[in-house]
């Protein structure tokens, strides 16, 4: 049986700040902006190349906005996409290399949304099945 992550709502404080934020200064695709009133209101992207995606807006999550930290993106090369965010007006943090005896290094650069939320770029230097 397999079990696959597709959907991590995220909370937040003002959707349509998040999504600018998402799409345009993370490069987020924006899958979905659905709205049923003033009470519910989903807003979907993917990062790209991604099978998971986060969902935002009003009713999307039960938790207070900025209470989730620690999503990671993983990518191929960290050190070029830091350059990209950077150059989408996002606060990335440098490059923190960790690693432990016999292990391969890798490598994190942290930035958060304007909610708090905290994200990581990861750059794992091993192969995972």
């Amino acid at each position: 049986m397999r079990f696959k992550l597709e959907l991590v709502p995220v909370p937040v404080s003002d959707a349509d700040r998040a999504k600018t934020f998402d799409a345009d200064q993370a490069g987020f695709n924006v899958d979905l902006d659905f709205s049923h009133g003033e009470t519910f209101r989903v807003v979907q992207l993917t990062p790209p190349g991604s099978a998971c995606s986060i969902a935002i807006g009003v009713g999307a999550a039960d938790t207070a906005a900025g209470s989730i930290q620690g999503l990671h993106l993983v990518v191929d090369d960290i050190h070029a996409a830091r350059k990209e965010l950077i150059k989408r007006g996002v606060d990335v943090g440098g490059v923190q290399d960790m690693t432990a005896p016999g292990k391969p290094a890798v490598s994190y650069a942290p930035f958060t949304d304007p909610d708090g939320i905290g994200w990581t770029l990861q750059k794992a230097n091993i192969q995972l099945p």
